[in-house]
């Protein structure tokens, strides 16, 4: 089902601030209808009903924005007290962007909070403000050690964003060849994957999203998607004092309390203009099958561009569940 943006945004909001104070809803929404316009479903619209029946059950506090303990000049500890995860980390970012402003660089270490999202809206929004940014997350076991059959390590996203003199630089990717988020979209959508993507409950290669749901993905790059992922798991979670491997849950369900970690890391600059170097890139000569160079990113720029116009193409069950959390019949286009 094709939806304008502003439907999107009205309803879900709608649904949203019947069990949220507005401000937080706003910040949750944004989140969400910003990964559908970048074209990344598995991180948007699909988690709404998810977030909505996690507060109901109690599990997530919709008026908690994180308390705060400075425990080095630079080092930021943070209790997310079952906060939406946008709220908590904008909340957090906002003290890291007053302090780097004294210290240079600043990190934020982020426990007890909910899912935050594509990792790029922090990254590039740092970026448009003029800093940059390394934002880490970690998730369930959903992804199997190189070599092995089970589930131990999560999908471990990095972004980046950088100033550059002109439109930001932003990278966004998870340690896994895929997320979870997006085996789920497949499921949702009835469609197959591609077999090196999962292993099945049994630790077998499939290429059927819903029995994918069960398995392990697996690392991108083979053994160094795998060490970085873990170095992530690590760090992440140490330095949060976050839960860890399969310990870890509350992403993916309604019902446990999230437990994984949030790490960000502000640095004020950089003032070089980085412009000429990355048009280098993009005049490079492209290769076979390719028509141009691109910089991570421009992908889901364009496509965002595209989708304010034109709208979002939603899935008739995840729209109709949106709405009727809203009791609206409205944007049924």
């Amino acid at each position: 089902m094709l939806v304008p943006v502003a439907d999107i945004r009205r309803v879900a909001l709608d649904a949203l601030s019947q069990i949220s104070p507005p401000d937080h809803a706003a910040i949750q929404v944004d989140v969400l209808v910003e990964a559908e316009l970048r074209g990344v479903a598995s991180h948007g619209l699909l988690r709404l009903p998810r977030i909505i029946r996690r507060i109901r059950n109690g599990v997530t506090d919709p008026g908690a924005a994180g308390s705060h303990e400075w425990r080095k000049a630079g080092f930021l500890a943070v209790d997310g007290q079952r906060g939406l995860g946008p709220v908590v980390a904008d909340r957090a970012i906002a003290a890291l962007r007053e302090r780097v402003a004294e210290t240079g660089i600043a990190v934020a270490a982020i426990r007890n909070s909910n899912h935050i999202g594509m990792l790029g809206y922090y990254a590039e929004n740092a970026a448009r403000q003029g800093f940059t940014m390394i934002a880490l997350s970690t998730s369930e076991a959903l992804v199997h050690p190189w070599g092995g059959r089970k589930a131990m390590i999560g999908t471990n996203p990095i972004a980046i964003g950088v100033p550059t003199g002109g439109e930001p630089f932003m990278m966004d990717t998870a340690t896994s060849v895929i997320s979870m988020g997006e085996i789920h979209d497949h499921a949702n959508r009835g469609a197959p994957i591609p077999e090196h993507w999962a292993l099945d409950a049994n630790g077998n290669p499939t290429t059927d999203a819903s029995a994918a749901k069960f398995g392990a993905i697996a690392p991108f790059g083979e053994a160094k998607g795998y060490a970085l992922g873990l170095g992530f798991e690590l760090l992440v979670s140490s330095l949060a004092g976050a839960a860890i491997g399969s310990d870890v849950k509350g992403t993916l369900d309604d019902t446990n309390v999230c437990n994984k970690g949030d790490l960000f890391i502000l640095i004020d600059g950089p003032q070089a203009s980085l412009l000429d170097y990355l048009e280098d890139i993009r005049a490079a000569q492209p290769a076979a099958g390719f028509e141009r160079v691109l910089i991570p990113g421009e992908r889901g720029r364009q496509a965002k561009e595209r989708r304010m116009h034109e709208g979002i193409t939603l899935p008739d069950d995840i729209w109709n569940e949106i709405r009727a959390f809203a009791g609206s019949t409205e944007g049924n286009h």
